[in-house]
């Protein structure tokens, strides 16, 4: 067994590994490989490994990152993530995914990082291991890994009739407007995300804005003029692939995504928060999506009341690396 660094150059034999592996329940494009593995700034070179046989085939891999990113947006430092680890079947039991793990874990513990989330990263696939695959919960659990927060996080999903019209109404609220977000509220929805939700959110908001967008995949709510809520939305046509579409391929028809999504502290209690969700839910339906998934969640009671069910649940593992 050979283990090499990083390299895109095995792209297509790394997205066929995860396929051979993982399709039924997670199918991988390519496209969504590059995205989040390959382009993404907060991947740690010296921690992700793929591991090659003696026919120099790839048989497993671990990407992991750290915080590097140069937007203006500060996260924390000191947390790691490990995005995916994966071994082929019939490669398993071999001492691969141990050390491909400990390879992970030293580096990023050499480059001051004092604690290692398992997803949940910059750019992720899962918020955890999936609840479905314990083997994999266990294998973690044996290297120190612990069950961590509420312990569960949930994809939620619903299915619209083609006909169904209710759904495809935008809310209407005295004294606040709902509406698609124009190229001139960039700098006061920025500045909303920067004073209301500081971090991961900010984040992906302005990274969003590095891309040649007009603002689509967003929903604002507005008082007096003044950005005051957000609900970003995504379907096939979003210049980034996005969480809540990851898995759309699972679908003969396109796939709509909802979330984040935000009120102002000041604003809250006044019914904006399921209305926001209700607008997102609007705009997709007139562009004709039937399938909407809500991903990431532990509300999931809030979101039922809007015929939401749960699709998919993830448990939250962690480990420290500094005491």
């Amino acid at each position: 067994m050979k283990y090499i660094t990083w390299d895109i150059e095995r792209l297509a034999d790394l997205v066929a590994l995860w396929n051979r592996e993982l399709e039924k329940d997670f199918p991988m494009r390519p496209a969504l490989f590059e995205q989040n593995s390959f382009d993404d700034d907060n991947i740690c070179i010296e921690s992700s490994l793929i591991a090659v046989n003696e026919r120099d085939e790839v048989v497993g891999f671990v990407v992991a990152k750290r915080w590097q990113e140069l937007l203006g947006v500060e996260m924390n430092r000191e947390m790691g993530w490990i995005q995916v680890l994966l071994v082929d079947d019939n490669y398993r039991n071999r001492g691969i995914g141990s050390h491909l793990l400990s390879h992970a874990e030293n580096t990023l513990k050499s480059k001051g990082i004092k604690k290692v989330s398992l997803g949940r990263d910059p750019k992720h696939y899962f918020p955890g291991i999936p609840s479905d695959y314990e083997n994999v919960a266990q294998w973690f659990i044996k290297k120190g890994y612990q069950k961590e927060g509420h312990g569960t996080d949930y994809d939620l999903i619903c299915k619209y009739d083609q006909d169904d019209k209710k759904s495809a109404k935008i809310p209407s609220i005295e004294g606040v407007q709902f509406s698609i977000m124009e190229k001139n509220d960039k700098a006061d929805l920025l500045a909303f995300l920067h004073r209301s939700f500081p971090g991961r959110w900010e984040y992906e908001s302005t990274y969003y804005f590095t891309h040649e967008v007009d603002g689509r995949e967003f929903v604002v709510l507005k008082k007096n003029n003044k950005i005051i809520g957000f609900c970003r939305i995504n379907d096939a046509q979003s210049p980034i692939i996005a969480q809540n579409v990851y898995w759309a391929p699972l679908f003969d028809d396109e796939l709509g995504g909802i979330g984040p999504l935000g009120i102002d502290a000041n604003e809250r209690k006044q019914g904006y928060g399921l209305a926001i969700v209700e607008a997102g839910i609007a705009f997709l339906r007139k562009r004709g999506i039937k399938r909407i998934v809500i991903d990431w969640t532990g509300l999931v009671d809030f979101y039922s009341k809007l015929g939401y069910e749960i699709w998919k649940s993830y448990d939250n593992y962690g480990k420290k690396l500094v005491e």
